[in-house]
């Protein structure tokens, strides 16, 4: 809890990775259904890859001066994933739990150079990471992804991030599990190329039913899986709303979700771009706490951003 502390009370925004399962799948060459990188865990040459892969993006922090979000590779953890994983619901929460271990000893290996680097337990959609139509309900929600979250928080995560929620009941519905279970809860949303929800919702009314819903329990609010165009104008007419977003981790790509869904290759964007585009952006968010990448994004994105937000790069 004292490192989520540290983090809710910096100026300095901490880095975190980019694309993880796009980098393992499109890049490293390893296969595994419904884009689970979780199952990956068992494979000892593919954790040699995650290590690789993360400790590039700490390597950064380091050069950086700043803390480190690190995320355990558990996405589609949701134990009704389980059938379509070819696996049970036990052993999806076992690997859960390794995956926990796993980002353990990585930050053990950097704890000398890194402070803090935070172990931040990730959290998927119970469905399509681009489609709400079969969205759960708020108190569905809650019961689908309580056993994922109490896995994680009982391996010993620092906070719980909720990543690319379609729809605003599911988020409350997750939020409302992890206050149970007693760990602290940041909510990313991602948005369509108009800025809105998949489910329709703006951004602005998501949080404000988020919030509402659960007396403001999320830490913050994230916006990820989008390239930044696609909701450059919303912040623009922004407000009040702003204050709560601390987090951005943008596609590479500005193609659509239903573009990149059928995409056989990968679109790795302009890095340089992106990171422009995230100075330009950055004077929005009051209480930017976490930057990194989405789809596409690699440490030449995650790079860029740092070097603009660390004052590494001339604006």
């Amino acid at each position: 809890m004292h490192n989520v502390q540290k983090l809710m009370k910096t100026q300095t925004p901490f880095l975190t990775d980019g694309g993880f399962e796009t980098w393992m799948f499109f890049v490293e060459g390893f296969e595994a259904p419904e884009f689970a990188a979780l199952v990956l865990m068992d494979d000892d040459k593919a954790r040699q890859a995650m290590r690789q892969y993360f400790d590039r993006f700490i390597g950064m922090a380091v050069e950086a001066d700043v803390g480190f979000v690190l995320d355990t590779n558990t996405w589609r953890g949701c134990v009704n994933w389980a059938s379509k994983l070819g696996t049970t619901p036990d052993d999806l929460l076992r690997l859960s739990r390794d995956a926990v271990d796993f980002a353990a000893e990585i930050r053990e290996s950097w704890a000398a150079s890194v402070q803090p680097i935070i172990i931040n337990g990730v959290v998927g959609p119970s469905g399509d990471g681009y489609d709400a139509t079969e969205a759960p309900n708020e108190t569905e929600a809650e019961a689908l992804h309580r056993p994922q979250i109490a896995a994680l928080a009982d391996a010993g995560v620092e906070m719980i991030s909720a990543i690319t929620m379609t729809n605003a009941a599911e988020a409350i519905g997750i939020t409302r599990a992890a206050k149970d279970v007693g760990v602290p809860v940041v909510i990313s949303f991602t948005v369509e190329t108009d800025g809105r929800l998949p489910s329709g919702e703006t951004l602005a009314d998501a949080i404000a039913k988020t919030d509402a819903a659960t007396n403001a329990q999320p830490l913050y609010y994230m916006v990820n899986c989008a390239h930044p165009e696609h909701f450059r104008d919303v912040l623009d007419a922004g407000d009040g709303w702003l204050s709560r977003i601390g987090g951005l981790r943008a596609n590479a790509s500005r193609m659509s979700h239903a573009e990149l869904d059928q995409s056989e290759t990968l679109d790795d964007g302009n890095p340089m771009e992106f990171g422009h585009l995230h100075a330009e952006m950055s004077p929005l968010f009051p209480n930017l706490r976490v930057v990194g990448g989405c789809c596409g994004t690699d440490h030449r994105h995650v790079g860029y951003v740092s070097g603009h937000l660390h004052k590494k790069i001339a604006a």
